[in-house]
């Protein structure tokens, strides 16, 4: 989908007449009843992030989610805003096995990245839409601890690759996030965590989403992206996966790249009590409401079995 094909996707309204706003709105009910009270965790990243009416659509459905009851927690990426500020800085990019060699220097610059510019803007474009987000590091109230990823080598699994201060979650400690949503504020979480040494690590954003949800025991867990769920070799879109067929994908090699830790973040969340797991296209407006509060599938939901 292209940018115009994003924009003709339009969200006026004005041509609807008001009792079909009313019937619309009315058949979101019987999903506001069902979530109320419920935490959703929405990793958000891809276009959604980088179109500015996509941020737009973004903040609001998260601040009118709050409002009619729901309890969002979002956690957010930041890959290109990193490799921009780290080309303006000279330093070229080095990766192993698709993942970035994080060095104590690139390190400064994700943190300062991820808990500074764009964690910023995220709860900034929040609460300019009339909600109350705070921004959170895995450092606060001890959220993320995490240890150093070790990389297995893909052609001989007796090497192990050093990609640096890339982390691996050990434990999520939700204590802050329930308590800032039992104050109705709306968590906004960059994926960083601290080892026992108090040094920092990069964790994958997909995989801090997932972990997150198990632990918040989340009614869903939506993962945004820049394509439209799950495709098969022909392109056409699979609403529903389970795990065996989620192997026979990655055999083949129809999953691929980063859309590998994603699924894998996903079942893991969906066999660990999440009830509902959705990969969905982040640049279709308002994409989040569609999915939660109608009965329309919007992408692909992984299921436990």
């Amino acid at each position: 989908m292209t940018k115009s094909d994003a924009s003709a996707l339009s969200t006026d309204v004005s041509h609807i007449a008001p009792r079909e706003k009313a019937e619309i709105l009315s058949q979101a009910l019987p999903y506001i009843r069902k979530y109320h009270g419920k935490t959703i965790v929405i990793k958000y990243g891809g276009n959604a992030m980088t179109d500015p009416a996509l941020q737009q659509d973004f903040a609001e459905d998260v601040v009118l989610l709050k409002l009619v009851g729901l309890n969002p927690v979002v956690v957010h990426g930041g890959g290109p805003q990193i490799e921009e500020l780290l080309g303006k800085l000279g330093k070229k990019g080095h990766f192993i096995q698709g993942m970035r060699v994080t060095d104590k220097e690139t390190m400064d610059v994700v943190e300062w990245v991820l808990a500074g510019e764009v964690q910023q803007d995220v709860v900034g474009m929040i609460n300019a839409a009339g909600g109350k987000a705070v921004g959170l590091t895995g450092r606060d109230g001890g959220m993320i601890r995490a240890k150093k990823l070790k990389v297995q080598d893909k052609d001989d699994p007796s090497k192990e690759h050093d990609i640096g201060q890339v982390g691996d979650i050990v434990s999520i400690d939700p204590s802050v996030v329930k308590a800032l949503q039992d104050d109705q504020f709306i968590p906004v979480v960059s994926p960083i965590g601290f080892g026992e040494h108090n040094e920092s690590y990069n964790i994958n954003a997909d995989v801090v989403a997932a972990k997150l949800a198990t632990v918040l025991q989340a009614e869903k867990l939506l993962m945004l992206t820049n394509i439209r769920g799950v495709l098969d070799k022909e392109g056409q879109l699979l609403t529903e996966l389970t795990p065996r067929r989620i192997d026979e994908l990655v055999a083949d090699g129809t999953i691929s790249g980063g859309m590998i830790p994603k699924i894998a973040g996903a079942i893991d969340a969906a066999k660990s009590g999440v009830n509902a797991v959705h990969i969905i296209d982040g640049r279709v407006p308002h994409a989040m409401l569609l999915e939660i509060l109608s009965d329309q599938a919007y992408g692909t939901m992984i299921r436990s079995k």
